[in-house]
């Protein structure tokens, strides 16, 4: 008969009993119970023979750890046979045997090893007593060959603890939640636009609605020589000083300048010219060459306008740019402060502006911005004249919040570059950060950029509809 002989010792069995568990038989047998389950069904395809019915049944197997503390005993007892007379140190011994931690955790508990920490290279383990008798492998070695029959519960659960051993059971037995096939699924998980990058998109494209070319910002580190020199900002002025400006370590100094402009540059400092006394001291090369951490975009906006007085030999064309990026400078934090932040600047060259244009300018832009309440504040800038510093009121603060800089480029600026004497340039500089904080109502920015931002306050947050 079919089955190697498995159906036919089936009904030789069933002589003597009025029934039987197909688990027993497997059991008896030592044979699959898969095995034996389709000897029966090769037995009721014969008629009236037998009799069978489906029960649900569970047991106990050995997990992959279970088996291999079969073989060679629990973790707790490896690692006391590892151990040699003299003792081993600990560190040596807790490398050296898989599942360390545990054994040793679990010898410790049965009091079968000791620590010995007057050693000078550290705690050595030895054992502390001189036989053991491992009851967890005898303990898993009878629920392997009973299936955890006859063994208590609350043993077989401690084993299960130990992730030893496993319930098996049934698949009908469990029970199903009904599965809608009608619902949609949860939403997959995907990325948020923090409130600075919509804010920023949105300023992006009202300068290019304007008319404004994006200028190139990929450099943080610049010499103090664009940075500063080119502004007409003397060396000596506290804006350079380490208190306000990050100096570079490595490399420390920056090479390759355009000699004959460095050359212009020296001279309006020191000597003066193009209508101006200059500043009247020693102007040192080693210091304009000093890298810094850019601490505005203006330094890019100079390199810009040197680069488009280099090509007037077709007469100048009027320009309008921007950039928006980041800046560092050595601030002390407080609520509207970091030492990081974004910057957005506008520069216009065009013949004959005025302040009322760049005025006019602002108010165009920030309209955009969905921003109308603007306050000008006659300012100082080394390399404008006359500055304005841009106030705008912050609901959330209740009171009026700078938001940028703004002015009309010097002389001593734009004529050692090449520019012809009848351009003015304007340009001005804002926070990204303070004007989203004003449109997201926040009133702290570190809980708008930092290690402090709620991330839920990014997930919620809409895309910000910057309208006039």
């Amino acid at each position: 008969m079919a089955g190697d002989g498995v159906d036919a010792t089936i009904l030789q069995l069933l002589q003597d009993n009025d029934w039987l568990d197909t688990k027993d038989i497997a059991r008896q047998l030592g044979k699959d119970h898969q095995l034996v389950v389709g000897a029966v069904k090769s037995l009721q395809s014969l008629g009236d023979v037998i009799t069978a019915e489906q029960r649900v049944s569970k047991w106990w197997e050995l997990t992959g750890e279970g088996q291999l503390v079969v073989e060679n005993g629990s973790h707790e007892a490896v690692l006391y046979r590892a151990i040699p007379p003299e003792g081993v140190l600990q560190k040596k011994l807790m490398e050296s045997i898989p599942n360390a931690k545990v054994g040793f955790s679990n010898a410790m508990k049965k009091k079968w090893i000791h620590m010995d920490k007057t050693g000078a290279n550290g705690p050595v383990v030895k054992q502390a007593v001189s036989a053991i008798e491992d009851d967890v492998q005898k303990t898993v070695q009878d629920i392997a060959a009973n299936q955890g029959e006859g063994v208590d519960n609350k043993v077989k659960q401690e084993m299960k603890k130990r992730k030893l051993i496993q319930e098996v059971g049934l698949w009908k037995e469990k029970k199903f939640k009904p599965y809608n096939f009608d619902a949609l699924g949860v939403p997959p998980v995907s990325g948020h636009l923090h409130p600075l990058l919509k804010v920023r998109a949105q300023f992006r494209q009202i300068f290019l609605e304007m008319g404004f070319t994006e200028m190139k910002t990929n450099n943080y580190i610049e010499s103090s020589f664009w940075n500063f020199d080119t502004l007409f900002v003397p060396q000596q002025h506290p804006a350079r000083d380490e208190h306000d400006t990050f100096f570079i370590k490595e490399p420390m100094y920056a090479q390759g300048f355009p000699e004959e402009y460095m050359d212009k540059v020296k001279t309006v400092h020191s000597q003066g010219g193009f209508g101006s006394q200059g500043y009247q001291y020693e102007w040192k090369r080693e210091e304009a060459q000093k890298n810094v951490l850019r601490t505005h975009t203006t330094a890019v906006s100079a390199r810009m306008l040197y680069q488009l007085a280099q090509q007037q030999k077709d007469g100048f064309k009027p320009v309008k740019l921007f950039s928006i990026d980041r800046v560092f400078r050595n601030e002390t934090l407080d609520a509207t402060h970091l030492a990081e932040f974004n910057q957005i600047e506008g520069v216009v060259a065009d013949y004959n502006l005025t302040l009322g244009d760049l005025m006019g300018v602002l108010h165009a832009f920030f309209k955009k911005l969905g921003i109308e309440k603007l306050r000008f504040k006659p300012a100082y800038n080394p390399y404008t004249e006359p500055s304005m510093e841009v106030f705008s009121y912050h609901e959330g603060l209740q009171k009026w919040v700078e938001v940028g800089n703004s002015g009309v480029f010097r002389p001593e600026m734009l004529l050692p570059m090449g520019l012809p004497e009848d351009i003015t340039v304007i340009a001005w500089g804002l926070s990204l950060e303070r004007p989203t904080m004003i449109k997201y109502g926040i009133d702290n920015i570190r809980e708008l950029v930092g290690h402090k931002i709620n991330l839920q306050m990014v997930y919620d947050n809409p895309i910000c509809q910057l309208t006039s």
